[in-house]
């Protein structure tokens, strides 16, 4: 092993070895029992951030720990094609060369697209495996490959036929800057300030006005009716009458309808059905007219008059100034509402009816939501089921189509006598009319419409693959809480809909990475991480174990600089450790004649933690306790391992004539070697490197079998005698330390005791070596003990050390005259400085403070000083 601890020196290289030995990959196989995930695909052309890091490192500790214990690991890697973020960034490359998409033609961007996706599409795939990443390379899936663009179209017809698929105009959300339709899943509600306007429709042939409330004052131009409560008695004499529309002067019916709040507002409700979908059901019941106002890019459109033309935003501020001017602006107040923004451009989404593909969802909702009833499907932590049956009970129509050019193509063909075909291959004419003017509808589907089919189009499906009957279901899905709505959730209906199976037993939700302040990693505050800038300076290992040292997936999870120095000095202290055990490896060809009978009270006693280490590690990963898991292997290896064990059994290693240094040697390897495997899927690359060096160079640690606990190594006994030598050695070190006495300065002892006494015997050398005894007696009383000892008290033990062990009286008594002598000295200076009346007059109070608060400490220094002269 090198010197130092430094992953560069071998992360890459044990990563090529990995690979060239094909350990990632695995095939069906009915001797063993199936283990798969599938990863959450990343956009194609995205780099990896903070969120990769955490969630790729939950799945390869989980994978790793699989593969060790014998199953069949399967984890298929891929990418996503993101329609709305690919296409939005290439439109924005395009610009900069001042060139337009429409200018290009749908053919020409998407030749660009491929280009785009080929030139970056590789780099978060090499910065997985920059991660460790053990994934099964040679089924690395994207989301528009060839079969899984089948499987997708396959889909789409499937649920056309069977009426599940349907195309009609509906209320959509529309972003008018990505310039497509949005699902609800897709909508971010920012709470936000802004106003109600308050404004006076005047009623027909009359002098009386109703007054409306609104947040949108640019919508009344769709206006096209006043909505009242009829048991409003301010209102319900106008019912039937029309009112005129301020601004545009167009006749509008006032109608009755108990859709109305009373207490809200006025209690007058404006009707913009093409705006609103609330207002869209009451305008639909009451045979409304709809009519538009705004562009798909969010101006507004001829309807509108004079402010034809002006951004939504733009037409408020002068239609409100025309409102006053007309005298039919009342009022102006504050209000905060919730208003819907785009999950990816995060600027404000238009309710807008439109003419869009839906998947029908009653039918498909309900076995989904009994699944997770039933426990077939498990959430991990629990609380995320309540999310996730709040959506699913209450969800609408799925609209699936979206107004961009990269995507899955709808294959539905229209034909001029308005039939529509959905089928593989554009027809050579209608099936209706015979006509060959036939055109394939411009849309693709959304991105989540092939993300929903990942866990089963990955293995050929609806191909029945041995891949698909072997590997599938999958085991877990680990993913953010954040995209149950996007994912999870259309997994499992389009799971159970199209394979008549669950996609997954269990969802691993985890938490957002946040900085060491919690705040959410953003780049307006500046405290992002680069993944890979941390893994170029500290290494993949430091970086994992970082982001897991004792997390909880129930709770978001807190990012410092100060977790990667941890992780990095914990890594750096195994590294030392392993090298002194490799250097003291004399006997290791003969380790089958261990006897274990000269096993000593320390060798137990590390054996047996370390037993109870492989169950409670084992059973924390099984049940996802990945923070604990990983914070009790770091807890062993520090505290039990490093500090304790290795002090305690390097006098028997320097020892050629000890009988036991063999089963000194076989401990020391027993105990690294397991804990390299339980630490190994945690921190892959330095484990490889130290157990091929102690073991073969032509074996890997992530095809070991995983450790298991073994009866024959609970030692129970031997557990509680070295808990009672580790208190009575911290307890005399902290002593000595106390009294400035020299660590390895030999002294005499007493131990007073009833119960422990062959406790002592048997553990009297191990202590001569940890605490420097030259002689001991065992007693069972403290009569006759000098008086000039001092005393250390452990549960049912009472130590003595004749004073004289420890301290020279007289060369004692001159330093702490000494140290009196300098307090005498400090208090009389802040004496005189503070009885100087220039002093305390110039002196910041903070400065006066200061100096009395030392006067205060070196009086107590002073009289502890005193005390101890005296005892002497």
């Amino acid at each position: 092993m090198e010197n130092k601890f430094n992953p560069k020196d071998y992360e890459k290289r044990i990563y090529k070895e990995w690979m060239e030995n094909g350990y990632f990959t695995a095939k069906p196989d009915v001797t063993k029992i199936p283990y798969t995930i599938v990863i959450p695909p990343p956009n194609v052309t995205s780099q990896l951030h903070i969120g990769h890091a955490l969630v790729n490192t939950l799945q390869d500790i989980l994978i790793r720990t699989k593969r060790m214990q014998g199953y069949n690991a399967l984890w298929i890697p891929g990418t996503d094609h993101a329609s709305i973020a690919t296409e939005a960034k290439l439109v924005q490359k395009l610009a900069s060369e001042g060139i337009k998409k429409e200018d290009l033609g749908r053919e020409n961007f998407l030749e660009e697209a491929w280009a785009w996706t080929a030139k970056y599409g590789g780099t978060i795939i090499s910065q997985l495996k920059e991660l460790g990443c053990s994934c099964d390379w040679s089924r690395e899936r994207f989301t528009m490959d060839e079969g899984l663009s089948k499987a997708v179209e396959y889909v789409f017809i499937k649920l056309y036929k069977k009426g599940l698929i349907y195309k009609g105009e509906r209320m959509i959300n529309w972003c008018p800057t990505c310039k497509t339709s949005i699902s609800d899943a897709e909508v971010e509600y920012e709470d936000k300030l802004g106003h109600l306007w308050y404004i006076k429709y005047k009623v027909k042939d009359s002098s009386d006005f109703v007054i409306v409330a609104t947040t949108r004052p640019e919508t009344l131009l769709g206006d096209t009716a006043v909505a009242v409560n009829p048991k409003d008695e301010r209102y319900s004499k106008f019912i039937g009458k029309t009112v005129i529309l301020p601004l545009i002067g167009r006749e509008i019916p006032v109608i009755g309808d108990e859709y109305v709040d009373i207490e809200f507002g006025t209690g007058a409700l404006k009707i913009t059905p093409a705006h609103d979908p609330n207002d869209f059901e009451i305008g639909q019941k009451h045979n409304l007219d709809i009519i538009k106002v705004f562009t798909d890019d969010g101006k507004i459109n001829y309807n509108g008059g004079k402010y034809e033309e002006l951004d939504r935003y733009e037409a408020r501020e002068v239609m409100v100034k025309d409102l006053q001017k007309e005298g039919t602006l009342i009022k102006i107040e504050e209000y905060n509402h919730n208003v819907g923004t785009c999950y990816r451009c995060h600027k404000d989404v238009e309710p807008a009816i439109s003419n869009q593909w839906f998947v029908k969802m009653d039918g498909l909702a309900k076995p989904a939501i009994d699944v997770v009833k039933n426990g077939q499907i498990k959430f991990i932590p629990e609380r995320h089921e309540k999310t996730y049956y709040n959506w699913m009970e209450n969800i609408k129509d799925w609209c699936i189509s979206r107004q961009l050019w990269w995507g899955h193509r709808i294959p539905a063909y229209y034909c001029e006598c308005g039939n529509i075909m959905v089928t593989s291959e554009m027809p050579d004419k209608c099936d209706k009319c015979g006509s060959t003017e036939i055109k394939q509808d411009e849309d693709v589907l959304d991105t989540w419409f092939s993300s929903a089919l990942w866990p089963f189009s990955t293995m050929g499906w609806p191909e029945q693959t041995e891949d698909f009957k072997y590997f599938y279901p999958t085991n877990v899905l680990v993913t953010g809480y954040d995209i149950i709505f996007f994912w999870v959730a259309r997994m499992i209906f389009s799971g159970l809909e199209y394979t008549g199976q669950i996609p997954f037993r269990d969802v691993l939700m985890h938490g957002l990475v946040r900085d060491a302040q919690g705040r959410k990693m953003s780049k307006s505050l500046g405290n992002g991480v680069d993944p890979v800038e941390v893994i170029d300076k500290y290494g993949a290992d430091v970086l994992r174990l970082s982001l897991t040292l004792n997390i909880s997936l129930a709770n978001d999870i807190k990012y410092s600089e100060e977790k990667l120095e941890l992780s990095r000095n914990f890594l750096n202290k195994i590294w030392n450790a392993s090298k002194f055990v490799i250097s003291n490896m004399d006997m290791k060809e003969i380790f089958d004649k261990v006897d274990s009978k000269k096993f000593t009270v320390e060798d137990k006693w590390i054996l047996s933690k370390l037993n109870e280490l492989i169950k409670d590690v084992t059973i924390c990963i099984d049940k996802y306790d990945i923070g604990i898991a990983v914070q009790k292997i770091y807890d062993f290896l520090w505290f039990e391992f490093c500090d304790w064990y290795i002090e305690m059994v390097k006098s028997r290693l320097y020892d050629e004539k000890c009988e036991n240094k063999l089963e000194a040697e076989y401990v020391l390897y027993t105990v690294l070697n397991n804990s390299l495997k339980l630490l190994h899927p945690y921190a892959p690359f330095v484990t490889e490197e130290i157990y091929q060096t102690l073991n073969s160079k032509n074996v890997s640690i992530m095809v070991s079998d995983w450790p298991l606990y073994k009866e024959e190594y609970d030692y129970k006994k031997e557990e509680s005698a070295v808990e009672v030598i580790k208190d009575i050695v911290k307890n005399v070190r902290n002593l000595k330390a106390n009294m400035n006495v020299a660590p390895s300065k030999k002294t005499s002892m007493i131990f007073v005791t009833t119960t422990k006494k062959e406790l002592i015997k048997d553990s009297i050398e191990l202590l001569k070596k940890l605490i420097n005894i030259e002689s001991y007696t065992i007693v069972d009383t403290k009569i006759n003990i000098d008086k000039k000892s001092v005393s250390i008290i452990v549960p049912e033990i009472e130590i003595y050390i004749p004073l004289g062990d420890l301290v020279d009286f007289e060369q004692e008594k001159i330093r702490i005259e000494n140290e009196i002598k300098k307090y005498e000295a400090e208090i009389l200076r802040v004496d005189n400085m503070l009885a100087n009346k220039g002093f305390v007059e110039k002196a910041p109070e903070q400065k006066i403070a200061e100096e009395k608060e030392k006067r205060d400490k070196y009086i107590e220094m002073l009289n502890k000083a005193k005390e101890r002269l005296a005892t002497l």
